[in-house]
């Protein structure tokens, strides 16, 4: 079984890219939305999170994402200290996410793979790209928003020219190529080795 790390900036089309390997029989584990539940359930993560920030991070049991926002958005040193909370739960969720398949390849979808580090932990890594143009109009469309604020957000990501090396294969998702018939071809790829 290799275990392959998908990934791409906001707006890169990474759901899709996911949806059509799931649709192909591949399991997707979604780290994104993996951390999401053990900021709202894992008791250790909560306390770390209570201690730091006080009781105010989370409102009526909910993690107070807009607070937690605000205090990592400009400190590497509270991000560090928030992903250095949550990011070994998710590995944890994925293991054993792991454990439950038979089959060959087994995806990973996180937002920030590069920029963690975390795609060392991977046999492979994916990255979606698209057009920086593109990607504001798809944000902006799906999270009702104006440009500026998908900028700001895209200014946290690394840069595709900067993940392009590290990745091992680039699915381009600009409606021009077949996603379908990239993923195949990549997968065709790794499959000969």
């Amino acid at each position: 079984m290799l275990k392959i790390g998908i990934t791409g900036g906001i707006g890169s089309g990474k759901s899709v890219v996911c949806r059509i390997l799931e649709s192909l029989g591949y399991p997707v584990f979604y780290s994104d939305a993996e951390a999401k539940v053990i900021t709202s359930n894992h008791p250790e993560v909560q306390s770390g999170l209570i201690e730091r920030y006080g009781e105010v991070i989370y409102l009526n049991g909910e993690l107070n994402r807009t607070l937690l926002s605000e205090k990592i958005f400009n400190s590497t040193r509270e991000k560090t200290y928030v992903n250095d909370l949550i990011h070994p739960k998710v590995r944890e969720a994925f293991d054993l996410f792991t454990t439950k398949s038979k089959a060959p390849f087994i995806f990973n979808e996180a937002a920030i793979l590069f920029e963690t580090g975390s795609f060392k932990q991977f046999d492979k890594t994916f990255l979606v790209t698209a057009s920086e143009e593109l990607r504001i109009q798809r944000v902006m469309k799906r999270d009702n928003c104006a440009a500026e604020a998908v900028r700001v957000r895209m200014k946290s990501q690394w840069s595709d020219e900067k993940k392009i090396p590290l990745a091992d294969a680039v699915i381009i998702n600009n409606g021009q190529k077949s996603l379908l018939k990239q993923i195949e071809e990549t997968l065709k790829t790794i499959s000969a080795g």
